[in-house]
């Protein structure tokens, strides 16, 4: 058996993080002092840690530039079919390590910097994470541009530039308390503004109906200013580009006013334009109707519309006849991804303009929509289901009502023909919900608008089918698919987990960064005793790293040898923190019972942030922090449990805790997770999982093996058919001594001693509300982390479960979810395209297989 290496000779053994030559360190080194100099002028003795950033940043945007270039050329040259990926939210998180990884410029950087005698981990930690988005939902869209980015896909992702990203949580005496996020405020070196591609958006006015067609007229236009980013693939030159778009007030913006003499107003009333791209809603899988919100959705797809029509008609597809641009050709050369509702009103919006503008006929401008269009789908909670007041939609775009009712008199048309006489299914299907506000059903919208709908898990895919859009699937079933989420294993293991990264590389080679299916090979190491301690050693570096940053920011002394118990993610009744909760009162009540009996020590770490105006999220962070106050500073406790609630989670916080953490908690009541993809991260970085069989836990159990996950509670069959009997809290509470004990401390205010009756809405609607049915699964619950506790006591078999969930989780990268969009939904094939670098000549280019028509 061969000797482990140290870990020099690792890092010049493994290139997943860029080969170091001296050429390059001294390029680099010069670089960044050029950098500095332009920054700063005066001598490097005043220079600021930030200073320092934004000089290692530029120099790294420096080695971007030219390929960013190079591809944008290719894209022009080659002109193959575009992919357009539309959200409201892209949570990206850092940009500088992710860069420098996936340029292979890492490792010479971290020499550079460190000859220069600069700390990287330090200049890194001064990047703003852009929080341009809530959740999954937005860091989902984030991985898929860096998938696309390495497939070498001709991809676009398309959102708003927020001023003001989401918020950033400060807790104060246990409560949540919102800071605007001013991520912007130091500047950001990663974009570029484009004021030559401003476009106008227009909104309110009126229509005017003449023989020529019907005329939009009266509006007031915003103009929409595009800030492109620079998205890097991994090691192949390609650089593709996220284009953000800022809202600014045109220059005669209410100068009637001015004309009058109200100069000052005309002046202020600027801001109103300009509030469009201002903030971020900070709600996650809750709609919130407000006409600001409708703005956004508008302005993000009008101004992406008019990019992507501008690009189709200077290629040589939109070629031109006697009539003007010929648009037959318009879906093989363009497809557009809705992620989730929010863009849906592109749909009426690339009516208008083929009909309106264009003056294509109604029929073949829907045919051409419908092929162009596809629709993601990311929640079954009937809450989180987009349903705009028509009089608003009528007031804000009155062209687009009428478009969207004419899509719905020829849909109901059609089924009123396949199903005459059936008038409650005209009603389930109509776009037009009536009965009370009348209000347009923007899934209806996107179904009906779209050629492929898809779920994100299979079991969320299913539940859509067979459920959610049952009418819909039964009339055309082909429409719909599944597509299970994905991460990127360059962020989520690479950048966040480089010890584990190099480990894996060094067992089966480099290739497994492009394909994580090969992660399969490791299935051979489960039983490699040197194998086994190197992954434990790993995952011990990475505990006790994060225990001294939690020591640093919250003054609690953690013991790096305790299982770290992790639950982070956006706080919400369906997530059932409350259950871990109820979890955490039941272990201290045990030890405090029987202080001398064999415990095994627990950090248990919950993070998350609550929507502001989300009354029980917030309920729930307080008694979290509530019961943290009372088991922190119990002695009988002593460090057998510890209770941390992480402030302000965000992705650069998930790059941190997710490589330390022994157990991931993914315990959502079955049939409501539509996938998640922080059980994923876990499950990449060598955690165990105890989730319910949801989203996405059902198909990491089929990969791994039910056996390697703690599996337990209620199924999506056993919930459907409890709630057919009427769930009885109650019943639970009189059963279970231990439940009964946690829930009367809470109601009695033995954790809010000063205030009994602080959480009695808590209580309340744990017995009376309870959609998620948190007591019904609190005994399998508590059982399954006794098995927990008792595996973790054997090092050895927990490690080898690890290795085994390890070698399981190559399906979960998001460049395999990412494929199957290209070949079943874009139809378009993935490339191995290397574009040349910058220093090399062009036509240099090493391909395998073309995007579609091209790379």
């Amino acid at each position: 058996m061969s000797r482990p290496l140290s870990d020099q000779e690792r890092r010049k053994q493994i290139s997943i993080r860029g080969i170091v030559g001296a050429e390059s360190v001294a390029e680099l080194k010069r670089g960044f002092n050029r950098h500095l100099h332009f920054t700063l002028v005066k001598d490097r003795n005043v220079a600021t840690p930030r200073d320092y950033y934004f000089a290692l940043a530029h120099t790294v945007r420096d080695h971007l530039v030219g390929r960013w270039i190079r591809t944008q050329q290719y894209y022009y040259e080659k002109d193959p079919k575009r992919i357009y990926y539309l959200s409201l939210e892209f949570y990206m998180g850092r940009t500088l390590q992710n860069t420098m990884i996936n340029l292979g410029l890492q490792n010479a950087c971290d020499k550079a910097i460190y000859q220069l005698g600069l700390d990287m981990e330090e200049l890194e930690e001064i990047e703003e994470d852009a929080g341009l988005g809530n959740g999954g939902l937005g860091r989902l869209a984030a991985c898929f541009l860096d998938s696309m980015a390495t497939l070498g896909l001709a991809a676009y992702g398309y959102g708003i530039r927020y001023e003001y990203g989401i918020f950033n949580q400060k807790i104060r005496d246990g409560w949540q308390v919102e800071e605007a996020d001013d991520w912007l405020r130091h500047g950001n070196p990663w974009e570029k503004a484009r004021p030559e591609y401003m476009l106008p958006v227009h909104f309110y006015g009126r229509v005017e109906h003449a023989a020529t067609g019907a005329k939009w007229v009266d509006t007031q236009v915003v103009l929409a200013l595009p800030y492109d980013t620079p998205v890097p693939g991994y090691l192949n030159n390609t650089v593709n580009t996220m284009r953000l778009w800022s809202a600014r007030a045109p220059n005669d913006f209410n100068l009637r006013d001015f004309n009058v003499g109200d100069y000052i107003q005309a002046v202020l009333d600027r801001n109103l334009a300009e509030n469009i791209s201002r903030v971020l809603y900070p709600n996650d899988n809750f709609f919130e109707g407000k006409e600001l919100r409708l703005k956004q959705e508008y302005f993000v797809v009008a101004a992406t519309l008019q990019d992507i029509i501008r690009r189709f008609k200077a290629s040589k597809f939109g070629s031109t006849d006697s009539v003007g641009i010929v648009f037959d050709s318009f879906p093989d050369q363009v497809a557009i991804q809705l992620n989730d509702t929010h863009p849906a009103m592109a749909i009426p919006e690339l009516m208008r303009i083929f009909v309106d503008i264009e003056k294509l006929p109604w029929n073949k401008a829907w045919d051409i929509t419908k092929r162009t269009f596809a629709y993601t789908n990311h929640t079954v909670l009937p809450e989180a289901l987009e349903r705009w007041p028509v009089d608003l939609v009528e007031k804000l775009l009155p062209r687009h009502l009428q478009i969207i009712y004419e899509i719905n008199q020829r849909h109901l048309d059609h089924i009123a023909f396949l199903f005459p006489n059936d008038v409650d299914r005209l009603q389930r299907m109509s776009l037009i919900e009536e009965g009370g506000t009348k209000r347009i059903n923007m899934a209806h919208l996107c179904i009906v608008g779209s050629h492929a709908v898809n779920g994100v898990a299979k079991i969320h895919s299913e539940i859509v089918k067979t459920q959610v859009f049952e009418d819909f699937a039964a009339l055309e079933p082909e429409k719909f698919q599944n597509k299970t989420n994905g991460i990127t294993p360059r962020r989520w293991l690479l950048l966040c987990n480089p010890g584990l990264a190099e480990l894996i590389a060094e067992k089966i080679g480099e290739d497994y960064v492009r394909d994580l299916s090969q992660l399969t090979k490791l299935h051979g190491c489960v039983d490699d005793d040197l194998f086994i301690r190197e992954v434990a050693k790993v995952k011990q570096e990475n505990k006790v790293k994060f225990a001294l940053y939690l020591e640093k920011e919250y003054k609690v002394k953690i013991n790096p040898s305790s299982m770290f118990d992790v639950h982070v993610k956006r706080i919400h009744e369906y997530k059932r923190q409350l259950m871990n909760c109820l979890h955490i009162i039941t272990m201290y009540n045990r030890i405090r019972k029987d202080p001398a009996k064999l415990f095994v020590p627990r950090t248990v770490i919950i993070g998350g942030k609550a929507a502001p105006g989300y009354h029980m999220a917030k309920m729930i962070i307080k008694l979290i922090n509530a019961v943290a106050q009372v088991v922190n500073n119990d002695p009988i406790v002593g460090s057998k449990l510890k209770v941390i609630f992480l402030e302000n989670y965000r992705v650069s916080l998930a790059e941190k805790v997710i490589p330390a953490t022994d157990l991931s908690e993914q315990i959502s009541t079955a049939g409501t997770e539509a996938s998640g993809t922080g059980n994923m991260k876990f499950m990449l970085n060598g955690a165990l999982t105890i989730g319910t069989m949801d989203g996405a836990n059902v198909e990491m159990a089929e990969e791994a093996g039910e056996e390697n996950l703690f599996i337990f509670g209620m199924r999506v069959e056993d919930v459907t058919e409890l709630d057919r009997e009427g769930y009885n809290a109650q019943k639970y509470y009189n059963q279970l001594p231990e439940l009964k004990e946690a829930v009367d401390q809470i109601k009695s205010g033995f954790f809010s001693p000063e205030e009994p009756e602080l959480f009695s809405d808590v209580v309340n609607m744990l017995f009376h509300h309870d959609r998620f049915k948190v007591f019904a699964d609190y005994e399998a619950y508590v059982r399954c982390q006794e098995k927990v506790s008792e595996l973790y006591l054997n090092s050895k078999a927990w490690t080898k479960m690890v290795i085994r969930n390890i070698a399981a989780a190559g399906k979960f990268s998001s460049d395999r979810t990412i494929k199957e969009y290209a070949r079943d939904i874009w139809h378009v094939e993935p490339s191995n395209l290397k574009i040349p670098p910058p220093n090399e000549p062009r036509d240099t280019a090493e391909q395998s297989t073309p995007n579609g028509t091209a790379a």
